[in-house]
């Protein structure tokens, strides 16, 4: 799996001081959200400049590249994509043109009814140069900035959207955070010496030594101007949706989402998994890199021995290609490889964030095994995963999701595992430490909290429809 992307946006009081190095660096600690493409605008005072690629942060932007986007104010993005192909053209962040000026816009989330509202935009007239559903929010922006001032105009925006966003705008020299109604994807305030930013995650802010301010509140508007701070509430909903993926895998352990540290919740997770399946084991072993928190609190609950099993190669890098069948198993080797003298004639429990299709955990337990492990228990840090995710990963379809049509006997036994456990949706919910209504747990129980075409919601009360200014 995938997530979408990572947002950045700074402004600093320093009219001399350039911004584009602390976007770059901020990037940099959000990359393990997006590394298909990177992208950063600027606004130099007079205009807006862009630079953006295909491929890593430190790809697509070098020492000349960053000396020309001067300004001291700026947005930056990391892309995986959801909506919309792999391509230059889908890269942000995304620089529309009309008649009163620019708006450079960055997105990360999922708009659920982003082809009907293109539809109609291009009925209008609208021309569209990408296929992604971040034109469409930018196309609607201008629209409403011909009759509104900006904040009523993203507030008619936020009405038409469905789905998740956490948006930063550069518009003009203003920098603009809004995050969906529901708070499905983060974004967070921080304080820096010389100003202010919004970005995805915190670590963005440890990283350029500010100081958290905040989350940005469901259906809020931010904006830094000359390296101060307003803010206003635009859209309310009755509670709100979080990704609850966010906190099993997605945002990085040391970020702090919704006041919450992403380590101590997994360590949690960890912990309950151990009540819920405890297992006879010499060795609690974690899948890296994802495993290694929810590991560790397996361990402290069960008292059973850590030691690391598996060893990630972190060169591969993201352009390391799979080959075919018969050679599947020499890449995994070359992704992750066995410590043998810590696994032979033990008994292991493997703890995972989730399993997907399968195959992976597949090749891993026998790897395990074929380094001479007695018994592999498999423990997974999530509910089995039932139903696609509409609003902003990157995951498999529903005919691909294992657990969609297999029970945990049934997925137990194609991963060849000793046992199978997988952390309770109660448990999962306790660990994490937010009433489960406000979490979107769509993926996990079927129930999504907006309205997806074709799929038919199992409660239908669940849904959050809605908003109020």
């Amino acid at each position: 799996m995938h997530d979408a992307c990572g947002v950045v946006g700074i402004s600093l009081r320093d009219f001399s001081a350039s911004v584009a190095k602390p976007i770059y660096y901020a990037l940099h600690s959000l990359q393990h959200r997006g590394q298909e493409a990177a992208g950063i605008s600027v606004h130099d005072g007079k205009g807006v400049r862009v630079h953006r690629g295909m491929g890593l942060v430190s790809e697509v932007f070098g020492d000349a590249q960053i000396n020309l986007l001067r300004g001291p104010v700026g947005i930056g993005h990391v892309r995986y994509p959801t909506t919309g192909s792999s391509c230059l053209e889908n890269s942000q962040p995304l620089l529309v043109k009309y008649r009163d000026g620019a708006i450079a816009i960055a997105h990360n989330g999922n708009l659920v009814n982003s082809q009907e509202l293109q539809k109609q935009l291009e009925g209008a007239g609208d021309i569209f140069h990408s296929t992604s559903d971040t034109e469409v929010i930018a196309h609607l922006l201008v629209r409403e900035l011909q009759r509104y001032d900006l904040a009523d105009a993203i507030r008619a925006v936020m009405h038409r959207l469905v789905g998740s966003y956490s948006l930063v705008f550069l518009y003009g020299d203003l920098v603009i955070g809004v995050r969906d109604p529901l708070g499905i994807k983060p974004l967070c305030i921080g304080k820096l010496e010389n100003g202010y930013m919004v970005a995805s995650e915190s670590v963005a802010v440890d990283t350029l030594n500010g100081r958290l301010v905040r989350d940005v509140q469901p259906g809020e508007m931010v904006t830094i101007k000359s390296g101060a701070i307003s803010c206003e509430r635009l859209v309310r909903a009755p509670r709100p949706a979080h990704c609850i993926f966010e906190y099993i895998y997605f945002a990085r352990p040391d970020s702090i989402l919704d006041g919450r540290l992403v380590y101590d919740i997994r360590v949690n997770i960890g912990s309950i998994l151990a009540e819920e399946h405890p297992a006879d084991a010499d060795i609690v072993a974690p899948i890296p890199d994802s495993g290694i928190t929810l590991a560790v609190g397996y361990h402290q609950r069960s008292g059973t021995r850590y030691r690391e099993c598996l060893m990630k190669n972190r060169y591969v890098g993201r352009t390391f290609i799979m080959p075919d069948q018969s050679m599947r198993e020499t890449a995994v080797r070359l992704k992750m490889n066995t410590i043998r003298p810590n696994i032979e004639g033990k008994k292991i429990v493997l703890v995972d964030d989730s399993i997907v299709r399968g195959t992976t955990s597949r090749r891993i337990v026998d790897m395990v095994r074929g380094a001479g492990a007695k018994t592999v228990h498999v423990r997974i840090g999530s509910p089995p995963i039932i139903a696609p995710c509409y609003l902003g990963i990157d995951m498999a379809s529903r005919e691909e999701l294992i657990a969609a049509h297999k029970t945990v006997e049934g997925v137990e036994a194609v991963i060849d595992a000793t046992s199978l456990g997988y952390v309770s949706l109660e448990g999962l919910v306790k660990a994490i430490g937010i009433p489960i209504e406000h979490l979107c747990t769509g993926c996990l129980s079927g129930m999504y909290p907006v309205e997806i075409p074709g799929e038919e919601c199992c409660n239908s009360q669940r849904r959050i429809t809605e908003f109020t200014c």
